[in-house]
């Protein structure tokens, strides 16, 4: 097996993304691709690690660029203005994603039409928007993301698999917020899962997300039981079909 990565430009109008592509270059054959949104700091050394992960598992994995020309906030106030700016740009996160998804169909070895997209954090919440936006992705999975919505699932507008890992614990996502998010599911007829673990807080599953907490004053904490877990659900689902 050898990991090769590089960075790849993609643009919308006239800003540039630089997403972080990883695959095993030692074989030839189509394989899966998973688009990874990063947490809201942007395009880390966290997200490429992800990728880095899928990709010995694998799949061909591109970490995305939210925020243009790979832009990593250093302080929380820095990563709400960007993230804030992405939200509140009308279009702007669908144009980015759609920008990362043509990007990525364009490298070789890319399986049609079986492309996933895994999100932490900011990204779990935007990888459950392209699902409400109806995009052709075989999976959607949100790590420690906030669920709520201006536009709720349509149904029959999805047609892959939803999985949200939550901590029970996290503040960033109430109990109300989990059962409006399961309403939503429900109503949408949705193949879905939600998993909730118990104790767990925000940010689970970054082995650096403590240390990142104390430092900080945010209510952050790694846990390696719902990381693990998480991610190895994730595989299977990938897996899957």
């Amino acid at each position: 097996m050898k990991i090769t990565t590089q960075e790849i430009e993609y643009r919308v109008n006239d800003t540039v993304y630089i997403g972080y592509l990883a695959t095993d270059t030692t074989e030839s054959t189509l394989k899966p691709a998973v688009l990874i949104a990063p947490e809201w700091w942007g395009r880390n050394d966290y997200a490429k690690s992800r990728a880095d992960q899928l990709a010995k598992d694998g799949f061909i994995a591109f970490a995305i660029d939210l925020y243009g020309n790979a832009e990593v906030a250093a302080t929380p106030e820095r990563a709400g203005q960007l993230m804030n700016a992405a939200r509140n740009t009308n279009g702007a996160i669908e144009a980015c994603f759609d920008a990362a998804y043509a990007t990525l169909l364009q490298q070789t070895n890319v399986t049609p039409n079986n492309v996933s997209i895994i999100g932490y954090c900011f990204g779990g919440a935007v990888a459950l928007e392209m699902a409400r936006k109806g995009k052709n992705l075989k999976l959607v999975a949100s790590f420690h993301g906030t669920l709520q919505t201006n536009s709720p699932l349509q149904a029959a507008a999805f047609r892959g698999q939803i999985l949200v890992f939550n901590g029970a614990a996290d503040p960033m996502v109430t109990p109300d917020a989990l059962l409006e998010f399961k309403s939503e599911m429900d109503n949408a007829k949705a193949n879905y899962k939600i998993v909730n673990y118990p104790s767990v807080l925000h940010g689970f599953s970054n082995p650096a997300a403590t240390a990142k907490g104390k430092a900080m004053g945010m209510p952050l904490a790694y846990d390696q039981h719902a990381d693990h877990d998480s991610y190895q659900q994730t595989i299977a689902a990938l897996n899957a079909g």
